[in-house]
């Protein structure tokens, strides 16, 4: 096996495909890639006249429409005056990276969505950084260009600058600049143009994007960045032909990222066209296609034809930095919700997790029951334990802990930065919070109309916890968004500012009368006739200690009055945590337990004897 080579025949014999542009979607969260894709689809023909589609087309998972992100990077094509566009979708959020990183190299212009009010966020950076390290050309989209407070200048101004601090070299400073409305299908050369249609971003895109350069008549070439997979055909192997064609029943060789070839012929050829997948009889470089047959193909696998095997460079993919124990579950009422509890069931999909999660991490742990699981945030975290558990898994799962390095003999730690959009009025108690969590303030700037942006250098693990406290700070008046920066000397313990638990004292059905007695204690999570068990968490104490209460407690019936007299109680509303919420509760010594149909919270020792014979050790 060998590195591919370029030689000076294989420049000659390589041509432009004028009939294929290759285009990524890169932006910041909620900055509306998918809408506009949406409206690319639409006016690209794909649908039909009187089709009802929806909205958000791309987000296909269930996962992502209930939450409202993209998760998965996904592929689609549009054809424009003869021309084929393909169309990368990425997610935006900044945990979910590795999907960005691993398909940026398909492309070869990318469309940077900004919002016209928020601006450059952190991952903009992020996603820009790794497109000019590709070489991407870049068309910079300023989009909801009709929002009451779009301040175009000012962010066009900004993006300018963050162009001018990330390029590499001068023609990626030469971009062109088009304003959307994506909701409403409408691209504009200027924000004061009239059109009501994308033409000029279709137009943009075509004019703009490189064609791909490539020798079809070279030996075949494709790195995988992406898998499939369906119950008639099998695994999906999804990547951009890089040199030569792929046909139908050709033999190719699967080389891996470790450099181990192995044999296999191609069962069938898929492009892309709208929504759907287009089987084609061959494809030649330059086409983005996804090809069957070979089973044991993973992300980051050179596919090459079977007599030349030369691997393409692996995909490279930045660290993760949180890492959690995930477990099987022990508490009493284990096996009964869930279809797959054991630890072989949980080891195996985690393990298979890993063949299309790039950025993930697993490892055994220190018991047969154990797993170590890193990813690149509690997001990227939490969406994985949501989809294992959908899919019938029972588990436990501890609090998120960062991942440190040793280097010359000093403990280095994850820092982000952190941005934050609010009110003036809540500066203070942001600041006075983020203080404790050992942040930093780098930047503040006031539009003057009482909005304003605050920067902040913080370890990841002062970040955790901390989105739950932020929403009650700044009353929901806030949005804030992170990034990983680098890696800085350990900064110390971070002080917690979150009380004692209240824990079920006995096993049974929660109760109004013992429900209304711990409210007197502070708040409770779960409503009357929840079952309990010892050790369970069903609420937070007004106080630091932890304290065991029966929610269990029935009033008794006396020789005065019967027990159902007085039975009005009114209890408070209860506090119902979602997965983050309760991954963000949890201290060191709870875990949070996860089944298709339940998320509660428990003492990692459901006994208080053993809790109070592990705190006299400590």
């Amino acid at each position: 096996m060998q590195q591919v080579m370029d030689s000076p025949e294989t420049h000659a014999a390589r041509r432009a495909r004028a009939d294929i542009r290759n285009v990524a979607i890169i932006a910041h969260v909620d900055h509306g890639k998918t809408t506009l894709v949406d409206g690319l689809l639409k006016q690209g023909k794909v649908f039909r006249e009187n089709q009802q589609v929806g909205e958000l087309i791309m987000d296909s998972n269930e996962l992502e429409r209930e939450r409202g992100i993209t998760i998965l990077s996904k592929n689609t094509a549009v054809t424009y005056r003869g021309v084929k566009i393909n169309i990368i979708d990425t997610p935006g959020h900044a945990d979910f990276g590795g999907e960005v990183e691993r398909v940026l190299n398909m492309a070869d212009g990318c469309l940077l969505l900004v919002d016209a009010v928020e601006g450059p966020m952190p991952q903009t950076r992020f996603v820009l950084k790794k497109a000019f390290e590709l070489g991407l050309k870049p068309i910079l989209v300023i989009n909801k260009i009709d929002r009451r407070d779009a301040r175009v200048d000012q962010v066009l101004s900004w993006t300018q600058d963050l162009f001018l601090e990330l390029a590499t070299h001068d023609d990626q400073l030469d971009f062109p600049v088009l304003y959307t409305i994506a909701r409403e299908g409408i691209a504009r050369l200027h924000p004061d143009d009239t059109n009501s249609d994308l033409v000029p971003l279709f137009e943009t895109i075509i004019n703009t994007v490189p064609a791909p350069v490539v020798d079809a008549d070279a030996p075949f070439q494709l790195l995988v960045t992406a898998l499939d997979y369906d119950d008639y055909k099998g695994k999906y192997a999804i990547g951009r032909i890089t040199r030569g064609r792929v046909r139908t029943g050709m033999p190719v060789a699967r080389i891996t990222r470790e450099g181990e070839v192995t044999r296999g012929r191609v069962g069938l050829v898929f492009t892309y066209q709208g929504l759907g997948r287009l089987e084609v009889a061959e494809a030649e470089a330059g086409e983005i296609v996804a090809i069957t047959g070979i089973a044991d193909a993973n992300i980051s696998d050179t596919l090459a034809d079977a007599e030349t095997p030369e691997a393409l460079p692996s995909i490279a993919i930045d660290e993760p930095t949180l890492k959690m124990t995930f477990g099987v579950n022990t508490s009493p009422f284990a096996g009964r919700e869930g279809k797959w509890s054991t630890s072989r069931q949980l080891r195996a999909r985690l393990y298979r997790e890993l063949e299309t999660n790039v950025s993930l991490r697993v490892v055994d742990g220190a018991s047969p029951d154990e797993f170590i699981v890193s990813g690149r945030g509690e997001l990227h975290l939490a969406v994985l334990i949501e989809t294992i558990r959908r899919e019938g898994y029972e588990l436990q799962v501890s609090r998120p802990e960062v991942i440190t390095h040793d280097v010359d003999g000093k403990v280095m730690e994850p820092i982000e930065r952190l941005v934050i959009d609010t009110r003036e009025q809540y500066i203070g108690a942001i600041s006075e919070t983020l203080a404790i969590r050992k942040a930093r303030m780098v930047n503040m700037t006031n539009d003057g109309a009482g909005n304003v942006r605050l920067e902040y250098d913080i370890p990841t693990r002062g970040l955790i916890g901390f989105r739950n406290a932020f929403l009650t700070l700044t009353q929901g008046n806030g949005a804030m968004a992170s990034l990983l920066l680098g890696y800085e000397p350990w900064l110390g313990p971070i002080g917690t500012s979150r009380n004692g638990a209240l824990v079920a004292s006995e096993a049974g059905v929660a109760v109004t009368y013992g429900l209304s007695n711990a409210q007197n204690r502070g708040q409770t999570f779960i409503e009357p006739g929840t079952p309990v068990y010892d050790g369970m968490v069903v609420g937070l104490h007004i106080r630091p200690g932890d304290l065991v209460v029966n929610v269990c407690k029935e009033k008794k019936m006396t020789n005065i009055r019967s027990s159902t007299s007085d039975i009005a109680v009114r209890l408070s509303p209860v506090v119902k945590l979602s997965l983050e919420q309760s991954l963000d509760f949890i201290n060191n010594d709870e875990l949070v337990e996860v089944t298709p149909q339940t998320i509660r919270l428990r003492k990692r020792l459901l006994s208080k004897h053993d809790r109070d014979r592990a705190r006299d050790v400590e």
